[in-house]
C-alpha cells in the first residue's frame, strides 16, 4: 500500500483513528456496566424466587437448607461454579433486603425499562455485597448515592463504610442535614459542609501512640494523596505544599494549599500534631486574609482556612476565632473510629435534637 505524505491526510486518519477509538472504548464500557446491572437484576430475581418457595412450603430451617443444597447442586451441574450455598444465602439476603424498599413482582426484561416498581440498581454486585450488610436504611442509600455519584470503586466504599463517613458527617450537622444527607448524598453548598468528626486518616499508617513531625505527617499525606483527597470528600483539587508568600520581607508558609471546585474558593489547611493554641489560630486567620485580599478572584469565594490537629479546645477556637470567620479547627484520628460508639452517639444526639426543639 502507499505511504501518505500528505500532513493534512494524516491528521485526518488520526483524528479518525482518535474517534472510533474512543467509541469502542465507550461501547465496552457500557457492555461491561450492562453486563454487571444485569447480573444484578439477576440475583435479585432469584432472591425472590428462594423467598417465594419457601413460603409456598411453609419454610422450616432445616427444609430451606436442604432445598439450597440440591437447588445448588443442580444450577451448577448445569452452570458451572458461582452458585454454591452460600451465593444462593447472599441472593436471597439481597432481594430480603431491597424488596422492603420496592415491594414488586420481578421481571428480568423490566430492568431495561423505566418501570417504576422495579428497584433502581446502578452499581455492581461486589458493590451491593457491602451495601446490604448495613442495616440501616437512611445509612445505606446515602453509601448507594455517594458510590454512584462518586464512582466509588469497590474497595473505596468498603474503606469509607469502615471509616464510618455517614456517621461522621452527621455528626457534623444538624438533624434536617442528616435526613437531606439519607436523600441526597453529601451536598457541598457551603463551608462546614466539607467538615467530619473526626477526619479519619488511617490509611497513612501512623499509629496513634507513636511521635512524629509536622513535616512527616506532611510528607506522608503527600504520598498518600489519592486517599487523602478521598478522605476530604467532594471537589478537592490539590495545587501545592508549602505554599509560599511574601509580606512585608517576611516569608510565610501555608502547608497544604487546595481548591474546592463546588464551592469556588481556595482551602488552606495547616497541619498541627500537638494540641491547637490560640496563635495557631491567629496565624491561619492571616494566611486566610492574605489569600481574599491578594490572591481570590472576584469571582470565588471567601478562602477557608483549616487547622487539622490532634486535638483541640473547642472553647478556646470559640475565644479567639471572631463568629464570622472562615476558619475550622478539625480533629484528625489515625485510627478507624469504633463503628457501634459513633452510631450509638448519633442516635444519643438525634434525640436530644429532637428533644429540644419540642421545648422552643
Amino acid at each position: 500500500m502507499k505511504n501518505i505524505s500528505n500532513p493534512d491526510e494524516l491528521q485526518r486518519i488520526d483524528t479518525l483513528y482518535e474517534n472510533i477509538s474512543t467509541l469502542i472504548e465507550k461501547a465496552r464500557e457500557s457492555a461491561s456496566k450492562t453486563i454487571s446491572t444485569t447480573e444484578v437484576y439477576c440475583k435479585y430475581g432469584i432472591g425472590k424466587f428462594i423467598i417465594e418457595n419457601e413460603l409456598d412450603g411453609k419454610y422450616r430451617a432445616s427444609y430451606g437448607k436442604q432445598t439450597l443444597r440440591i437447588l445448588s447442586d443442580k444450577l451448577t451441574d448445569k452452570y458451572g461454579n458461582g452458585w454454591s450455598v452460600e451465593s444462593l444465602t447472599l441472593c436471597r439476603k439481597f432481594y430480603s433486603v431491597y424488596s422492603k424498599i420496592v415491594n414488586t413482582v420481578y421481571e428480568i426484561g423490566d430492568s431495561l425499562t423505566n418501570n417504576p416498581t422495579i428497584p433502581n440498581f446502578n452499581l455492581s454486585w461486589s458493590h451491593y455485597l457491602i451495601l446490604m450488610r448495613i442495616d440501616n436504611h437512611e445509612e445505606r442509600h446515602f453509601y448507594e448515592i455517594e458510590t454512584f455519584n462518586q464512582n466509588w470503586s469497590v474497595r473505596q466504599l468498603q474503606r469509607q463504610v469502615s471509616s464510618s463517613l455517614y456517621e461522621r458527617l452527621a455528626l457534623s450537622r444538624n438533624k434536617d442535614e442528616v435526613l437531606r444527607l439519607a436523600n441526597e448524598g453529601q451536598t457541598i453548598e457551603k463551608p462546614t459542609d466539607l467538615l467530619k468528626n473526626p477526619l479519619t486518616l488511617e490509611f497513612l499508617g501512623l499509629k496513634p501512640d507513636s511521635s512524629y513531625s509536622e513535616n512527616k505527617l506532611e510528607e506522608i499525606i503527600i504520598n498518600k494523596l489519592q486517599m487523602f483527597l478521598l478522605e476530604l470528600g467532594k471537589g478537592f483539587l490539590f495545587e501545592s505544599r508549602q505554599k509560599r508568600f511574601t509580606f512585608d520581607e517576611d516569608n510565610f508558609y501555608v502547608d497544604l494549599v487546595f481548591y474546592n471546585r463546588l464551592l469556588q474558593c481556595y482551602v488552606l489547611i495547616d497541619l498541627k500534631t500537638d494540641k491547637l493554641t490560640h496563635q495557631d489560630l491567629g496565624q491561619m486567620q492571616m494566611y486566610v486574609n492574605y489569600f481574599d485580599r491578594y490572591i481570590k478572584q472576584e469571582h470565588e469565594r471567601p478562602t477557608i482556612g483549616i487547622l487539622l490537629c490532634k486535638t483541640k479546645s473547642d472553647s478556646l477556637v470559640k475565644l479567639t476565632l471572631p463568629k464570622d470567620a472562615n476558619i475550622y479547627a478539625q480533629q484528625y484520628a489515625l485510627c478507624l473510629p469504633d463503628k457501634k460508639l459513633l452510631k450509638e452517639k448519633l442516635k444519643e444526639w438525634i434525640s436530644e435534637y429532637e428533644e429540644y426543639n419540642k421545648n422552643i
